[in-house]
């Protein structure tokens, strides 16, 4: 069966896309994809959260140069959308950077969501084959956190981030930006924005120090468990948030999740 991959091309012209898509075609893989548009304020990066949901596609390609990949605004909106797919699909679903010219960009200087991403060069001879191995790569199992996290991105409601336990019952929940600023929360079913909710004993402006972090947070002690999840819209693009369940210990494991 022919592996589908999906390209988000960001910054380059329409013939090195082309170029880049008739070569891997050549490869025997159907490519199909979109040129990434870096506009935050409308929300962009939700575009093509449908494209890469279909269980058909087998692997994201991210086409850029260095410059492309290294502004912040174009870095948090590539992983507002890996956020998006990793709910469904997984941390560790495919995701390879053809990076098209610059010095090669530090893997480790990526969005926590491109943590696992491969980089390779558009001058590598073998990038073709390298992406036609990753396609046919299949995981046994979906790699999945002990938590679950995804966003929203909707017109005229707003970006809205979604926290809750995969397996096991928290008393309540943390959520913080280290900038942004979190307006309105909320808790309700999984996988949908309730339309209303009642909090117990919601707290706002909290300030949590992690290492040399800062992160405003806002909590609530609603039992949660992984059918229910807390919802916070947020204002603005954090560079980094941070969650984790409420507890009355002094210590609990938090999550510290970089955007940009």
């Amino acid at each position: 069966m022919q592996k589908k991959i999906w390209l988000s091309a960001i910054g380059c012209g329409k013939e090195s896309v082309q170029a880049v898509m008739a070569k891997l075609q050549g490869y025997g893989l159907a490519v199909d994809g979109h040129f990434f548009e870096d506009d935050l304020e409308k929300m962009a990066w939700t575009a093509p959260r449908q494209q890469l949901l279909d269980s058909d596609v087998a692997l994201w390609l991210v086409l850029g140069s260095a410059a492309s990949l290294t502004q912040p605004s174009v870095r948090y909106g590539l992983a507002m959308l890996a956020l998006m797919v990793q709910a469904e699909r997984g941390s560790d679903f495919p995701l390879i950077i053809l990076q098209t010219e610059g010095e090669a960009v530090p893997s480790e200087s990526l969005p926590t969501p491109f943590a696992d991403a491969r980089i390779v060069r558009l001058a590598d001879d073998s990038y073709a084959a390298k992406v036609v191995a990753a396609a046919h790569t299949v995981s046994s199992q979906v790699c999945r956190p002990p938590y679950r996290l995804d966003v929203y991105g909707i017109a005229n409601i707003g970006q809205w981030f979604e926290v809750g336990p995969r397996d096991s019952d928290w008393q309540g929940a943390i959520f913080g930006v280290s900038t942004g600023e979190i307006t309105l929360h909320a808790v309700g079913r999984a996988g949908q924005l309730p339309e209303k909710s009642v909090l117990n004993y919601p707290q706002q402006g909290l300030e949590v120090t992690l290492g040399d972090c800062r992160f405003t947070a806002w909590a609530v002690q609603n039992g949660l468990d992984p059918n229910s999840s807390y919802y916070l819209k947020v204002e603005g693009t954090p560079e980094k948030i941070m969650f984790c369940p409420y507890s009355s210990e002094e210590e609990t494991e938090a999550y510290i999740i970089t955007l940009q």
